[in-house]
């Protein structure tokens, strides 16, 4: 899941250049991508010979969630074989953990609390003229047994203070690119700190003191020219969760891009759906916005209430629609399993989270609730923690052949209040392990089945967690799983059969068309890795009858009882009537490249289609289909009407010639 160069450190390394200090920034988890540093149970020995070959005087972590475990282990590693290095710990997990970690592992000498890159510094300072933590705002140190915790620092009042990000201490982006598997160079460009909101999990609200700031605009178009034109960033991801919440800030923002030329870079950014209108969108795609994040959270309204989150969900579909529709791809953020939550609770999200996927053109993300430091949930439910299911934030340590080593679970086991990242929280109506595979596996049906599903669940009156976790152990049961997994494969394959068995054991459904949309779902998916189609075609009309025509792989055609692009159409519109006329309809379907296209078309179109075998000659297709639509021409003026139809089909891309 780690892509990009440390920017926390690089700020830091930053902050000492022109001091006496020598910095180095060792990226551990780039080299293990290289395949520099191997994998296995010896990973933290060798990550602190990486470190001591530096010979250093200070070692400093940056820790957050998953992390918090191998930097432990490592500065203890570094402590055992050079017990003078002083070991500094900063970041979320640190921030809001200091006494406790300080008190649990004593091989830890100093945690710098909140923004780290004034108090470092003045840290490091205090270091070389041999003295200590002791008076520097923001930090908590060990004094002989005694753990003082520090006044609190003061935030930084002007971003701009901070000088931009040096990263020549890194490798280059096209190293971390490469390493990653990555198609453009990515730098992360920081817009702002903090959040005004009190959501009862976030602790970056906390850790900024409920507070916001942003960088100047000046100042950003600076950075994103500075990482552009001398580090070779193609694309930026913008840090700060308030990114729209500032509407003159955006538009500002953009404009400046625009005028400085430096829209031809995508960036992706993080936003609320009560911040956000179609003007805006459209100003800050041809500003270069690729992508957005929405946290949308939950569908139940009690949830939202519980975790202070105010957010009108009949915004939802529009400005999923307003979005795609000015080609920002949404990312949309569910979280399930919150303590009170009941099975209803669930099962609202998880319908909003299908109704935004027949509203297509979105990323889901559905997610269990990370317990973090400082959070009112972490403090409301600390003496509840139990250890069921990794979350989305405790992945990332599987150096053991895919498995957590040892010595990092013991570590986490003994410590749950340290290591909350790792643990959960009971959910009142649905279990853990439920919702684990719910969380895992949920977003398939999102993105490739929505309007199946949810009809599906809505006709029978089933639970749409219960109905899932059915049809995950049909499938379990069908593949002889030891432990319950779906693939997109496994979806495309097997989930037709699924629905068709359920329907003839528990009786037709409401909506006599919901047969129709299985298909019409399925046949979707079945063209979205077909090959391009070719775009050249041209055909020498002085030789007719040896033409011999072949429909292109990227295409299905299907015929549905019903008008499924109405039905459609509806379904978007949140409209789910109970029924339609019957009105046979023929549907083409076509990928090209991530672009589906699905077309209407006669019968005609579709049986001359279906004759383009690369056997049969344009004559022979003419002369078989004659009877059926050319009872008014002669053949010959039909062959010509076959020709035509053959040529636009070609230029079309449905179709060449063998």
């Amino acid at each position: 899941m780690y892509n990009l160069p440390p920017l926390g450190l690089v700020n830091l390394a930053t902050a000492l250049k022109g001091t006496p200090h020598r910095v180095n920034v060792v990226d551990l988890v780039l080299a293990i991508r290289q395949g520099s540093l191997g994998m296995g149970k010896a990973i933290y020995d060798h990550c602190a010979d990486v470190i001591l070959d530096q010979d250093p005087d200070i070692v400093g972590f940056s820790s957050q969630c998953t992390t918090y475990p191998p930097i432990l282990q490592i500065s203890k590693r570094i402590k055992e074989r050079k017990p003078a290095t002083r070991i500094v710990l900063g970041g979320h997990n640190a921030s809001f953990l200091d006494c406790q970690t300080l008190e649990q592992f004593p091989f830890v000498d100093v945690v710098i609390r909140g923004e780290g890159e004034v108090t470092f510094k003045a840290l490091m300072d205090a270091y070389e003229a041999g003295g200590d933590f002791t008076g520097i705002p923001g930090a908590t140190g060990r004094r002989g047994t005694e753990i003082v915790q520090n006044e609190a620092r003061e935030l930084i009042p002007d971003l701009d203070l901070l000088p931009l990000p040096d990263y020549t201490f890194v490798p280059p982006f096209s190293t971390y690119r490469d390493a990653c598997g990555l198609p453009r160079s990515i730098a992360i460009l920081e817009v702002g700190r903090g959040c005004p909101h009190r959501c009862i999990y976030c602790s970056e609200s906390l850790m900024w003191r409920q507070k916001t700031r942003t960088f100047s605009v000046p100042r950003l178009i600076r950075e994103m020219q500075n990482l552009h034109f001398n580090f070779g960033a193609e694309c930026f991801l913008l840090s700060y969760d308030q990114f729209t919440a500032d509407r003159r800030f955006v538009e500002t923002f953009c404009h400046e891009v625009i005028r400085k030329g430096l829209n031809h870079l995508p960036w992706y950014c993080i936003s609320r759906l009560d911040s956000v209108d179609p003007p805006l969108l459209r100003l800050m795609r041809e500003a270069g916005c690729e992508s957005m994040c929405y946290g949308i959270d939950s569908g139940s309204e009690k949830t939202l209430a519980f975790i202070r989150k105010r957010m009108d969900r009949n915004l939802l579909y529009p400005r999923v629609v307003e979005t795609a529709d000015q080609g920002i791809v949404p990312t949309l953020s569910f979280v399930i399993g919150f303590p009170e939550e009941e099975r209803e609770d669930v099962d609202e999200t998880l319908s909003l989270a299908l109704r935004a996927g027949i509203v297509g053109n979105n990323n889901p993300l559905i997610q269990m609730p990370t317990v973090l430091p400082g959070t009112d949930l972490s403090s409301r439910y600390k003496t509840s923690l139990t250890r069921k299911v990794d979350t989305y934030f405790s992945l990332g340590l599987e150096f053991d052949n895919g498995r957590r080593l040892g010595s990092d679970d013991r570590m986490i086991h003994s410590a749950p209040l340290i290591f909350s990242s790792f643990y959960n929280l009971p959910c009142a109506g649905v279990p853990l392990e439920e919702l684990g595979l719910i969380a895992d596996y949920f977003p398939l049906m999102v993105q490739l089945y929505p309007r199946t599903f949810l009809l599906l669940s809505v006709d029978y009156r089933r639970s749409v967690s219960r109905l899932f976790s059915k049809w995950l152990k049909w499938l379990n049961k069908r593949d002889k799983n030891k432990k319950p997994h779906l693939t997109p494969r496994d979806t495309f394959l097997y989930f037709e059969t699924f629905v068709t068995r359920f329907m003839a054991q528990e009786g037709p459904p409401e909506r006599p068309y919901l047969k129709d949309l299985l298909r019409y779902e399925t046949a979707a998916i079945s063209v979205a890795e077909s090959p391009a189609s070719q775009t050249d075609f041209s055909i020498d009309l002085h030789d007719l009858k040896a033409l011999r025509p072949i429909r292109s792989e990227n295409i299905r055609m299907e015929t549905f009882d019903y008008d499924l692009p109405m039905i459609i159409l509806d379904l978007k519109r949140g409209d789910f009537h109970a029924s339609y006329p019957v009105q046979p309809t023929v549907l083409l379907f076509k990928q090209e490249r991530e672009v589906l296209e699905v077309l209407e078309i006669n019968p005609f179109v579709r049986d001359f289609l279906t004759h383009c075998n690369g056997y049969a000659k344009l004559k022979e297709i003419s002369q078989e289909l004659h009877g059926r639509y050319g009872e008014h021409l002669n053949r010959q003026d039909f062959l010509e009407t076959c020709a035509d139809a053959m040529k636009t089909l070609g230029q079309t891309g449905l179709l060449h010639l063998k």
